[in-house]
């Protein structure tokens, strides 16, 4: 891998971060020219994250850390439809209250990890759910389209 110079591609590299990368020499070139912004989502179908959640939460503490911002993507819309992907049945639905307690329970994970707020560099925290719903996408998928496996 050539020189890095932007601080942030410099501690994922060091850190083992990069398995693959489409172009490391432009994304190096952009994280050093100007502040990116990159997001990462999360289904909230439990109130706290597995350890596979990790390596993922740690990316956007480095992305924060190194004068970037990071965005977390709650799946609250997409955790209302059943996936019965890999499944020999889909998993169980959940009401909107138990999906807000979940969201709540990752916001408070995520809190160790990032520094929330308005400022240029500040963590953003949306859920997906709050533009989902006013499609009325989420009730179509979640009556039909659970039935359906996209690998199918």
């Amino acid at each position: 891998m050539p020189a890095l110079n932007s601080d942030f591609m410099r501690e994922v590299e060091s850190r083992g971060f990069i398995h693959q990368c489409t172009d490391t020499a432009e994304l190096d070139a952009l994280c050093a020219r100007e502040r990116i912004t990159a997001y990462i989502g999360f289904d909230c179908t439990a109130s706290s994250l597995h350890v596979g959640s990790l390596v993922p939460i740690m990316l956007l503490r480095i992305l924060q850390r190194t004068g970037h911002k990071p965005i977390v993507l709650l799946g609250g819309g997409t955790t209302k439809v059943g996936d019965p992907s890999g499944k020999d049945e889909s998993r169980k639905l959940l009401t909107d209250g138990q999906i807000a307690q979940n969201a709540a329970g990752i916001k408070q994970i995520f809190e160790r990890f990032v520094a929330f707020g308005d400022g240029a560099t500040d963590a953003v925290m949306v859920n997906n759910a709050d533009w989902l719903n006013e499609l009325r996408y989420i009730p179509f998928l979640r009556d039909f389209g659970r039935h359906f496996s996209v690998n199918r």
